[in-house]
């Protein structure tokens, strides 16, 4: 039963009205509207149908972004020349003033104002989107400094947490329901050589050496709006803003802006790391978090990105022996292809490891 958006757009606060709406974004996670309005002087909107089996404490995982975006709207009105509208999201209440709307069927939907003449990339093509993007990135963490903690809820528990990830693959792979596991005894192979190296962020952590801070957790490049000029602009799908470390964004920002491929690409020769657009988005971040990291946690930044693609990796293969029940796939096999490809990345950045710590330490200073 096709659903009807103008019905729901209808429940929250929002200006304009309903022209059309229409799939927007490549997102695997929630289903997606560019809602249009009739009125030239009027904001358009995005609308979300929140998935639920993921999210399940909806209120909470809206009042997180409530306050991020209450926070980081707060200091860019102190900034001159920031334009928050632009330069953060903004959520629309439901006509009750809930931060969220509950349909008939039980859905639960949000909305935000659509922030007009931006781009967004799922493939980096050129040395100045990485900067401007790894700009972006830092400056997220500096606006999201100094958040309180204890209002941030923790809506995935363990999201980055590596041992729970092994562990959750290692039970997966003992039950194989849909017994896929005896036909990628490679993967598997790749993902035991390489689980006790990838836990070195966590003992980091416990020892003391990197501080918990609050982090964005899900900074795929995609996840960064640049402007109509390609200078950085927002990061979005604030989500999985949870407590975490600063390796959990800047790799995960890295894999997806130096990858010289789609997430996905099945041609693995076509996989590898470019150095270039690594430089250029470190450059951008290094720019912007320099003076608030210690030597620890820059150090590791270059093993980050390789922990980052494997952990990914690490899910996608995981969600494939298990039934593809978590991840969004458009045909059979998507998310092993989507794995092989983050294990290529990795296998890349084994090759230029020495590179991608020279500059870092370049950067350093």
């Amino acid at each position: 039963m096709k659903t009807d958006l103008a019905d729901i757009f209808r429940h929250f606060r929002s200006e304009g009205t309903f022209l059309k709406g229409e799939p927007f974004g490549s997102g695997h996670i929630h289903d997606t509207y560019k809602i249009t309005t009739a009125e030239e002087d009027q904001h358009n909107y995005i609308l979300q149908r929140i998935n639920t089996n993921i999210f399940k404490d909806v209120e909470e995982l809206q009042n997180n972004i409530f306050q991020v975006t209450s926070h980081i709207r707060k200091k860019l009105s102190a900034i001159p020349g920031s334009d928050p509208d632009r330069e953060t999201l903004t959520i629309i209440p439901a006509t009750d003033g809930k931060l969220f709307y509950r349909d008939d069927k039980g859905d639960y939907w949000r909305t935000y104002i659509f922030i007009e003449r931006h781009r967004s990339y799922d493939k980096v093509e050129t040395t100045g989107q990485a900067y401007q993007g790894g700009r972006a990135i830092g400056r997220f963490e500096m606006l999201i400094a100094g958040l309180d903690p204890s209002g941030i809820y923790e809506v995935l528990p363990g999201f980055h947490d590596m041992e729970m990830r092994l562990n959750n693959f290692y039970k997966v792979l003992e039950k194989d329901p849909e017994n896929r596991a005896a036909a990628i005894q490679d993967d598997v192979q790749f993902v035991l050589d390489r689980a006790e190296e990838m836990m070195t962020i966590k003992r980091l952590g416990k020892e003391g050496k990197i501080p918990l801070r609050i982090t964005h957790n899900d900074t795929k490049f995609n996840n960064v709006l640049l402007d109509e000029n390609d200078r950085s602009l927002c990061v979005i799908d604030l989500d999985t803003v949870m407590p975490g470390y600063i390796h959990y964004d800047f790799g995960d920002a890295i894999r997806t802006t130096a990858n010289s491929a789609f997430e996905d690409e099945k041609d693995l020769e076509k996989v590898f790391v470019r150095l270039d657009l690594y430089e250029a988005f470190a450059r951008g971040f290094m720019e912007e978090v320099r003076n608030e990291l210690n030597d620890t946690e820059i150090d590791y930044l270059p093993f980050s990105a390789r922990m980052l693609t494997f952990i990914i990796g690490l899910r996608f293969i995981t969600d494939y022996i298990d039934g593809d029940h978590y991840f969004k796939i458009h045909h059979p096999g998507h998310n092993l292809e989507r794995a092989r490809a983050q294990f290529k990345l990795v296998k890349s950045m084994e090759e230029h490891r020495e590179e991608m710590e020279e500059i870092i330490r370049r950067l350093k200073g």
